[in-house]
């Protein structure tokens, strides 16, 4: 009889877990090691199966409205000025990756990338027992003025939005929409192939159980760094304790930067750090879909443990402090717009992973012939959490990945 091999995974977010439990599929012996970091976009994320983003942000049209969408104008792009020493660097980069040639590069893989999103999450929330998980009713979009809805329904009308559609709201719709907010909707539309996780904590708790059931060892303790010990990665645990396995992943978020670089990988990722409230006691209408609110960047999304309202793409150092004011703006649009929210709402800020093409990192390190790694996601983290999974496991079983997501690209 074959001993199964071994494999140790680095992160207990929705990307990790999903690597876990495709590698229990795949018939590895399977340890996750976590520390429990509830800063991970994985718990505080919106929510939303974003199919129809298949246009990197790392595009010239970002760039050239990016100062009308800068905090200080009511916009959700932060740059604080004490993290220039990081966010600098990193737009310079950007913008290279905006250039055109590049940008269509991007676009071609990341769409495709996003046309097995959905399949893969059926196929996850099918395998755990929890297919009410996946709720595919789409979303909304919203304006509240004329001008706002008339430029964005011509920039959503051009836009490449994959597998998803969008189409103008019917009569009941729209007066579903306008019964959530005391302001006028100027316009609207309903984004179609698009979904929503029911609940990101009932989902990271689900798949966490079914991966212990299935015989994983789950670790909580935090990685402090790596080594290379005869061509093979080790990772040593706060407390000095070594581990290594016949494959290493590597798939911690934008803990991912430090833990690489350890062994001498480049890694140009920033944290990008995104804010939310939340209200546990709520009006929002059972089981209806996310909306945008566009004129204001806010995404509001109602869960089984409240309601949500996020926003903010702030890009800064992991360990800066918090910018209280950006609850403040987000609890003053939730006022503004009379959202039924009941309280001020717990308050939360967490960390996308953000490369500078805005694509994925997926690949086998050069580092060590164990080393595999998985991150880097930025705002689709939730909807690539299932098919990153799958990828990584078929790469880790066949040996080959996928070209176009290795940190290779950026030497």
């Amino acid at each position: 009889m074959t001993t199964p091999q071994k494999s140790l995974v680095i992160g207990g977010g929705v990307i990790g877990l999903n690597i876990a439990l495709q590698l229990q599929a795949q018939g590895f012996q399977v340890t996750l090691c976590d520390s429990g970091n509830r800063e991970s976009a994985s718990y505080g994320n919106a929510g939303h199966i974003a199919t129809e983003q298949a246009e990197p942000l790392a595009s010239m049209a970002t760039v050239k409205s990016a100062w009308r969408r800068w905090f200080v104008r009511g916009g959700a792009l932060s740059l604080p000025p004490q993290a220039i020493g990081a966010w600098l660097p990193f737009s310079l980069r950007l913008l290279g990756a905006a250039q055109p040639k590049r940008f269509a590069h991007g676009k071609t893989v990341l769409r495709d990338l996003l046309t097995s999103a959905m399949p893969a999450w059926r196929r996850r929330v099918a395998d755990i027992g929890a297919p009410d998980l996946l709720c595919e009713d789409g979303h909304f979009v919203i304006w509240e003025t004329p001008e706002s809805a008339a430029k964005g329904l011509r920039s959503w009308s051009a836009a490449d939005t994959g597998t998803a559609s969008l189409r103008p709201v019917t009569g009941d719709e729209m007066a579903q929409l306008s019964a959530l907010t005391q302001k006028k909707i100027h316009g609207a539309i309903r984004f179609i192939g698009t979904a929503q996780i029911a609940d990101t904590r009932r989902m990271l708790e689900t798949l966490g159980e079914r991966f212990v059931e299935r015989g994983g060892r789950y670790l909580r303790e935090r990685v402090e760094k790596m080594i290379i010990r005869k061509g093979d990665a080790w990772v040593v645990l706060s407390g000095g304790e070594q581990l290594t396995a016949d494959k290493v992943v590597i798939a911690a978020g934008i803990g991912s930067k430090p833990l690489l670089e350890s062994v001498g990988e480049a890694v140009p990722m920033i944290a990008e750090r995104g804010y939310h409230i939340q209200a546990p006691e709520h009006g929002w209408p059972k089981g209806f879909p996310p909306v945008v609110f566009e004129d204001r960047s806010m995404i509001v999304t109602g869960f089984e443990s409240g309601l949500r309202a996020a926003s903010f793409v702030e890009f800064n150092r992991q360990d800066a402090a918090p910018d209280p004011r950006k609850w403040a703006r987000l609890r003053k649009h939730v006022a503004d717009l009379a959202l039924p929210f009941k309280g001020e709402g717990a308050q939360w800020i967490g960390t996308r992973p953000t490369l500078p093409d805005y694509l994925p990192a997926i690949g086998h390190s050069d580092k060590a012939g164990n080393l595999y790694y998985a991150f880097g996601h930025q705002h689709l983290g939730l909807t690539l959490g299932a098919v990153t999974g799958e990828i990584v496991a078929d790469m880790i079983k066949s040996g080959r990945g996928p070209d176009a997501f290795t940190l290779s690209r950026f030497k």
